[in-house]
């Protein structure tokens, strides 16, 4: 973790970007020190006031303050993004898992299931599983889960193939050791550097989906403090009162570019050839 930490410090777009998604992630835990007023608090003496130093974002059309918004929509995100690329990762891992050591029939059925899975867009197929199960936020990260997780599976089950022919392997499999102990102890260690940069970037991908998903209408359901809820609210405003719409998509943009250089500095740093 020392050199880790050290060679993170001499990257300077990692540097950058670790910087950024400490700050998103700050910004969404202290929402309730940093905003200023309720999110859903309505100023109706000042609806789509421009940006002031009372308002610093200015307001929506109900008198909300945006920056209110924007900061708790920041935990909605952060919150949608962990939980959905949890249930991804863990799905993925299992599956990948079984797939990668067993082979066989087993990795036939678990890869053709995944295979499926991949012949549809990402929001295509979110917005099937919520069109099946109803809009709300705990369906948007179980849908936003279920479609990461055939991106997973295919990463860990080629890392397990490529581990699986290494000789400590090879020798634990000659002695007995037992197929849970080896997948778990010594394989599941091994396969960890490109899940963990997976994971990294993931959450970007979950955290746009989300706001596509409640930009549809279909994801987080007014008047949470979506930032895909904010786009989709102030598109019938955005010619006469522009800054409805344009701190939303600069903090989806912004969180989006800090996880998206994080997560390619990372894939970099773990990768043993280039120690």
């Amino acid at each position: 973790m020392k050199k880790f930490f050290i060679r993170l410090k001499n990257d300077k777009v990692g540097l950058v970007g670790s910087i950024g998604v400490l700050f998103v992630i700050l910004f969404g835990l202290l929402a309730p020190v940093i905003a200023p007023f309720n999110p859903e608090q309505m100023f109706t003496e000042h609806t789509m006031e421009g940006p002031s130093g009372k308002f610093i974002f200015g307001t929506d059309e109900f008198g909300r303050d945006i920056f209110s918004r924007i900061v708790y929509g920041a935990q909605v995100s952060l919150q949608v993004g962990m939980i959905a690329v949890g249930i991804g990762a863990v799905g993925g891992l299992l599956f990948g898992l079984i797939a990668g050591f067993f082979q066989g029939i087993i990795d036939q059925i678990i890869m053709r299931v995944m295979d499926v899975m991949f012949a549809f867009p990402d929001i295509l197929l979110a917005l099937t599983i919520i069109a099946v199960l109803g809009p709300s936020l705990t369906n948007t990260m179980i849908a936003i889960g279920i479609v990461f997780t055939p991106v997973f599976t295919r990463i860990v089950r080629g890392s397990v193939i490529s581990v699986k022919e290494n000789e400590y392997i090879t020798n634990a499999v000659a002695i007995g050791v037992s197929p849970i102990k080896i997948i778990f102890k010594h394989i599941t260690p091994n396969i960890m550097a490109p899940f963990i940069v997976q994971v990294t970037l993931g959450l970007s991908g979950a955290i746009l989906t989300e706001a596509a998903l409640s930009f549809l209408g279909l994801g987080v359901q007014p008047p949470n403090p979506s930032w895909g809820v904010m786009l989709n609210a102030s598109r019938a405003y955005m010619e006469f009162a522009p800054w409805t719409i344009l701190f939303p998509a600069a903090a989806i943009v912004f969180t989006i570019f800090c996880f998206n250089l994080f997560g390619d500095s990372l894939r970099d740093l773990l990768d043993p050839k280039l120690k």
